[in-house]
């Protein structure tokens, strides 16, 4: 269980009486350097000032050095001490903010203004705005200045000491640390204690997730004899994530949406993340992977990369007939056509340029099956064979209108599957990371390909486990127990 300490100035501002919580100086946390050795506490810290190189300040800067999870970071004291460090977020924030104002959010009695305590605020249809704005600034009490108008715009956001609040500010203030430092999600009483919490971020609602619940209840199990919490958070959970100890992403990952804030918050906190923010980048992008594969001398499909259409001109000359024509950050068969004919490919190309500069084009090489390698921290850690959807040439069948169709799967041990396969892949993975990461390749004739490497592979019990069995998850369960123990 996380230990939550909270310095003030001021006895005054929260005592040990108000919070169930250690309540201590910030002079005295900054002079007893060894008082938590050993131990590595989360710390909120409601100094009177957060002004640079005050004691506020060096509070939360010596916190990380001991690496104690503070809130607020220096990152944020700093960008909140000018509005030219924050005018980049405002445009975001406006838009929640009028959107919220829209449905019956109303300003505080105070003027036009929002106070948001811990990501949280008094008024209900204004909660989206907090949690975007503490998603953005982690700090415990944060105060938004608007002007009123068609368009309401934001003229400050800053930092509010709790001995400025009003008595009924201040209650909200301590309800919100009570409930921020309460964990959402409990499992049921262990026999034997957790260690360790992993947050798994997960989408039920999702078509085609990475792992089923029914999995992750699995992995669950698994974990618990490791002595490793798994605990369900989703995408409003993002202001609770450094209460537990190490993420894990099992929603399609794409760096425009809340798995790559999830995923750089972690960073940020020192946790171990699977899948981490670096790899989301190079992996989401497929002519990264093209240009990365072909000049670190990794075999991949023949490749052209398109940034017109006048370029669709003796393409399958060079790449033979038909060509395929990917958007750079397709997934599960998405954004992948085949296509016969210069006409065709051109009024293709035409219209995937229009969302995106670059298409990626490569050789169409037919196969049964495709090959996905499992590689974590550099080693392989399952093989599968994919194969095509009924009557298609993918894995995966997309209609509009109706259900999507997948193909089926065989479970191939490591030891089965042919070593090329499975040294390219490792390869390939290598140059990504130390994460886990599914690898598609394809084997035809004397060529092993790779098609892509996956940073958010799909790992489900029955399925890409059948054959190492439960050493997949434990493995995976391991990677997690040595990162947060090493940090």
């Amino acid at each position: 269980m996380a230990t939550w300490v909270v310095l003030v100035d001021n006895p005054r501002d929260v005592s040990n009486a108000d919070t169930p919580h250690k309540v201590m100086s910030v002079r005295e946390y900054l002079m007893r350097p060894k008082l938590f050795t050993g131990s590595y506490p989360n710390i909120i810290n409601l100094s009177r000032s957060y002004a640079y190189q005050g004691a506020g300040y060096y509070a939360s800067l010596l916190a990380e050095a001991r690496q104690h999870r503070v809130l607020p970071a220096v990152e944020t004291m700093i960008e909140l001490s000018r509005k030219g460090l924050y005018r980049h977020a405002l445009p975001e924030l406006e838009d929640s903010l009028n959107r919220c104002l829209a449905k019956g959010g109303k300003a505080d009695e105070a003027g036009p203004r929002v106070l948001v305590c811990l990501g949280m605020t008094r008024t209900a249809a204004l909660e989206p705005f907090a949690r975007l704005l503490f998603d953005w600034y982690r700090a415990p009490i944060l105060e938004v200045r608007y002007a009123e108008g068609e368009w309401n715009r934001i003229t400050r956001i800053r930092v509010v000491p709790v001995s400025e609040l009003a008595a009924e500010e201040r209650a909200f203030m301590m309800e919100s640390l009570d409930r921020y430092t309460h964990r959402a999600w409990r499992a049921p009483k262990q026999r034997v204690p957790m260690k360790y919490s992993l947050a798994v971020l997960s989408n039920p609602k999702e078509e085609l997730p990475p792992s089923s619940i029914a999995s992750l209840k699995h992995m669950a199990k698994v974990a618990a004899r490791q002595g490793v919490e798994l605990v369900p958070i989703g995408k409003g959970d993002l202001d609770r994530l450094a209460q537990h100890d190490a993420l894990f992403i099992r929603e399609t990952t794409n760096i425009d949406n809340h798995t790559y804030r999830f995923a750089r918050r972690a960073v940020q906190e020192g946790m171990p993340v699977i899948d981490d923010p670096v790899s989301m980048i190079r992996c989401t992008n497929k002519v990264y992977l093209a240009e990365l594969m072909e000049s670190q001398g990794i075999p991949i499909p023949r490749t052209a990369i398109l940034s017109s259409v006048k370029e669709a001109a003796g393409l399958e000359a060079r790449l033979g007939s038909p060509v395929v024509l990917k958007i750079p950050d397709g997934s599960f068969s998405r954004g992948v056509y085949r296509l016969e004919g210069e006409a065709a490919i051109a009024a293709k190309l035409k219209e995937l340029l229009d969302d995106s500069d670059i298409i990626i084009a490569q050789e169409y090489c037919p196969t049964d099956f495709d090959w996905r390698i499992g590689v974590l921290d550099g080693e392989p850690l399952f093989a599968v064979q994919y194969l095509m959807a009924k009557k298609h040439w993918q894995i995966v069948k997309h209609e509009d209108g109706k259900q999507s169709l997948e193909g089926s799967f065989r479970s191939v041990s490591l030891a089965e599957t042919p070593p090329a396969v499975v040294e390219t892949a490792v390869r390939a993975a290598r140059l990504i990371g130390d994460g886990l990461y599914g690898v598609d390749l394809k084997s035809f004739g004397d060529r092993v390909v790779v098609i892509e490497v996956n940073d958010n592979p799909n790992l489900d019990h029955g399925v890409e486990d059948s054959a190492e069995k439960d050493a997949v998850w434990e493995r995976l369960v391991r990677w997690f127990v040595r990162r947060i123990e090493g940090r």
